[in-house]
């Protein structure tokens, strides 16, 4: 049976202490990369929602982490800041001894909210 989750707290809480740790420095350093973020449990995943809209999520798995800007765009733009790390479509996957360096996860975080506001404006004319 699957554990219901309530919050982010409730998702790390199961995850291994080795992936906890880096989980938990992914989410401070969206929270501060991106003040007023929303803090949701989106797909059975941590994710921030801002201004309405969803900015990234994040997940442990058994042999790795991944971060979510669900945006190929970004990784495209930014992959040789991300040539070390696996990606695909829309994810980044890394290791525990290996994670993304704060620095990386700022600008993703930076340029998916300016993503985001710019679809936004786009809407409303």
């Amino acid at each position: 049976m699957k554990a219901v989750l309530k919050n982010i707290d409730d998702y790390l809480a199961l995850q291994p202490e080795r992936s906890r740790i880096v989980l938990e420095k992914i989410r401070q350093t969206i929270r501060m990369t991106a003040p007023g973020v929303e803090e949701v449990i989106s797909y059975g995943m941590p994710a921030f929602r801002l201004h309405g809209r969803m900015l990234v999520y994040f997940a442990g798995f058994k042999n790795h982490c991944s971060i979510f800007p669900g945006s190929k765009s970004i990784i495209q733009k930014m992959k040789t800041n991300l040539k070390l790390y696996k990606t695909s479509a829309g994810t980044i996957s890394f290791t525990a001894e290996k994670p993304l360096p704060a620095s990386l996860i700022k600008k993703i975080v930076k340029a998916k909210a300016k993503e985001n506001l710019d679809k936004m404006k786009i809407k409303k004319t």
